[in-house]
């Protein structure tokens, strides 16, 4: 294979990467690749590489490059500005031109971005050197093979699948397996895979951000398992293993009550209300009805600093009521978290019938009290930061103490279960044949509560939050 000079300025995990898909464009060989690279590994830059490259040697033909992103805003957006940036670096400013708001020519070639999002009208367009599939593991598998994989029909254009893994139903999983296959049939290599353990061979600072990021989250974590270390994730399964719940449990005693010069945070997850009629309940509070869970929780900050900007959480106490209205709960939530623990920073469901309870709690605390609205990405966010504190050693349970709550609570952390969706979301929860979830999701809005506080002169902190 003849170098190409044209990439010698990459890294040589990008350049192999870069000749490979540009041989096979200039032999007219219509090969499919598919690339993993670290996140903040480079493979953009190999990117437009390859398209200034397949620019400059097509210049005065009319030919097409043709890239596609999950997403047309911010995706394809950014794609097209590092293209232009790309272009200004070589010399080509003033020299290029934008077309129709999602087209960069130079000369008579042309690159096309568009939007892989299911909604979007692609069809029509024609690939004739290159077809690129950026963050192909957010591409819907049927958009590819009926809409963008036949731009590249009439020329035998050249495919390249670019990404970071996730589970084993993305269409960059398949394509990868499809690879792996034929290059046990033919020897040819098609799929490119570095870690981020290569990529920072190259990049000492990278290597100190990645080696955070494994501390921060854990080496297990689901993003770092997937962005890093491009392991995908097999399904879904417990979302605490016996190693994570190991961690979990602390050595510290449990409280009743606040003591001086400590903060203290709170998570509140709030049950749905019981039904009652002439102050009877239609069925018994406590059979197999939810709970509100109020979790407090004691930060300790003397790890706090620009690496670690997230304190220690340990919970020091739980509140559980079962089938009892949300208004004759109010006075006592407040005198919990006003006067029993002082609480700094209160994060409340605020979801369907939370809402009330969540704005009369702010009414009475002030801007101390957040709500948090559940939705698919809200939670999603929240099991994984959830997460990050458990594999980090920052959250740990007070010790067994025979009680009600601290049977319930472990019951649920060893029933948890996660279901990892194609668009890089989670959800985790207790399946309601095995019980529920209530001790779970307040412990989530503890980390919440924890992670939105900064401590009074803490170094860079920004606001400060009393």
């Amino acid at each position: 294979m003849r170098k190409i000079k044209l990439l010698d300025h990459l890294r040589p995990y990008q350049y192999e990467i870069g000749n490979a898909v540009l041989a096979s464009v200039l032999a007219h060989q219509g090969l499919t690749f598919s690339v993993e690279v670290a996140r903040q590994g480079g493979k953009n830059e190999i990117s437009a590489c390859l398209e200034i490259g397949l620019l400059v040697l097509s210049i005065g033909e009319s030919k097409n490059i043709v890239k596609c992103s999950p997403t047309f805003r911010p995706q394809t957006l950014i794609s097209m500005m590092r293209l232009k940036e790309r272009l200004n670096d070589a010399g080509f400013a003033g020299v290029w031109q934008s077309e129709l708001g999602y087209i960069v020519r130079l000369g008579r070639a042309r690159v096309i971005f568009l939007s892989a999002d299911v909604s979007s009208n692609v069809v029509g367009n024609t690939a004739h050197l290159l077809l690129e599939i950026d963050e192909a593991q957010d591409v819907s598998r049927e958009k590819y093979s009926k809409e963008f994989k036949p731009m590249g029909a009439t020329n035998n254009a050249t495919t390249v699948l670019y990404g970071t893994t996730w589970d084993d139903t993305t269409l960059l999983e398949e394509v990868k397996q499809t690879n792996l296959e034929l290059e046990r049939r033919d020897g040819l290599k098609r799929h490119f895979r570095y870690d981020w353990q290569e990529v920072a061979e190259y990049n000492s600072d990278y290597l100190a951000y990645v080696e955070r990021e494994r501390e921060r989250l854990g080496e297990n974590h689901p993003l770092f398992l997937t962005q890093y270390r491009l392991l995908p994730i097999r399904g879904g399964g417990g979302f605490l293993d016996a190693a994570q719940r190991a961690q979990l449990q602390g050595e510290h005693e449990r409280m009743h009550r606040g003591g001086p010069g400590r903060i203290y945070v709170a998570g509140i997850d709030l049950a749905g209300e019981a039904e009652e009629v002439e102050g009877e309940y239609l069925v018994r509070p406590d059979a197999g009805r939810d709970a509100t869970v109020v979790t407090i929780g004691e930060l300790d900050f003397t790890g706090f600093d620009e690496i670690h900007r997230e304190p220690e959480i340990r919970i020091v106490e739980h509140y559980r009521w079962v089938g009892v209205r949300h208004p004759a709960l109010y006075g006592r939530l407040v005198d919990i978290l006003k006067n029993v623990w002082k609480c700094r920073r209160i994060v409340v469901d605020a979801t369907g019938v939370g809402e009330p309870v969540a704005s009369f709690l702010r009414k009475a605390l002030g801007s101390r009290v957040v709500p948090f609205k559940f939705t698919a990405q809200s939670k999603s966010e929240l099991g994984f930061n959830l997460l990050a504190a458990i594999n980090s050693g920052r959250l740990k349970v007070y010790k067994g103490d025979g009680s009600a709550e601290y049977r319930e609570f472990w019951h649920e952390m060893e029933k948890a279960r996660s279901q990892y969706r194609p668009s890089r979301t989670m959800n985790f929860y207790v399946d309601s044949s095995r019980g529920h979830d209530d001790f779970l999701m307040s412990m989530a809005l503890l980390v919440e509560a924890g992670r939105e506080y900064i401590p009074r002169g803490a170094k860079g902190s920004g606001d400060k939050i009393v």
